[in-house]
């Protein structure tokens, strides 16, 4: 390729190995979101796993190169498809970034067979049958809408995975994660935490509260942990 045209850089990416920690996290962004949004961030960070996201991306970049380039990057990938209503702000619109991104996953894994595992969560039972019908016989995790449901589901994701969190684990990292959010954003100067600054200290604090959680759990074996979330 020529220097300047587009998809150079990744091309030219595509033949160094994909993170074996990356996970690629693809979620709808707004507020009534926000309790899954720490929830994933709580749970992969659980599994020893970085999460990864399109909030990382300069306002300035090729958006589309650089979200390719995020999910060839990562070794594993979410996609949450549990938002496929109409958003009813004029007009009103469905919203397919999260089945277009699911769509490039699945390229790459076809693709680079062994390279990257996606993995579809939604929070309605067949619901998808419907939305996205050529996913048939695919896997579809049903998180009910809830931390708690996200956390399980994860746990059956992930069964092949060399670290294996609990759901309590998870969800004691989730705890820190909201309690820790208004500092978060308040050092960020913003009332949100879909932004990028914030995304990154979700993730250092989390890893850092996995961390914390899986050597108190290894220490104190027999110290049940609250799963109320």
């Amino acid at each position: 390729m020529l220097p300047g045209v587009p998809g150079q850089e990744l091309a030219s990416a595509s033949l160094s190995p994909a993170n074996p920690l990356g996970a690629f996290l693809k979620i709808p962004y707004d507020e009534s979101f926000q309790a899954l949004y720490l929830a994933y961030i709580a749970g992969i960070t659980a599994f020893g796993l970085v999460p990864r996201a399109t909030l990382e991306i300069p306002g300035g970049a090729r958006r589309l190169d650089r979200i390719f380039g995020l999910i060839r990057s990562c070794r594993y990938s979410f996609h949450d498809l549990s938002r496929v209503e109409l958003d009813m702000k004029p007009p009103p619109t469905p919203r397919f970034n999260m089945s277009f991104e699911l769509g490039l996953a699945v390229a790459w894994e076809k693709l680079h067979p062994g390279e990257h595992d996606w993995f579809v969560l939604e929070s309605r039972n067949r619901r998808l049958q419907k939305s996205l019908s050529d996913l048939g016989g695919t896997d579809v995790y049903i998180h009910d809408g809830r931390p708690s449901g996200l956390f399980r589901e994860l746990c059956n994701a992930l069964v092949r995975a060399g670290h294996q969190p609990t759901v309590q684990q998870m969800a004691s990292i989730y705890r820190g994660l909201v309690a820790a959010l208004p500092g978060i954003t308040k050092r960020a100067g913003t009332r949100s935490a879909f932004e990028a600054r914030p995304f990154s200290e979700l993730v250092v604090t989390s890893r850092a509260l996995a961390h914390r959680v899986a050597l108190l759990e290894s220490t104190r074996p027999n110290l049940p942990l609250d799963t109320k979330v």
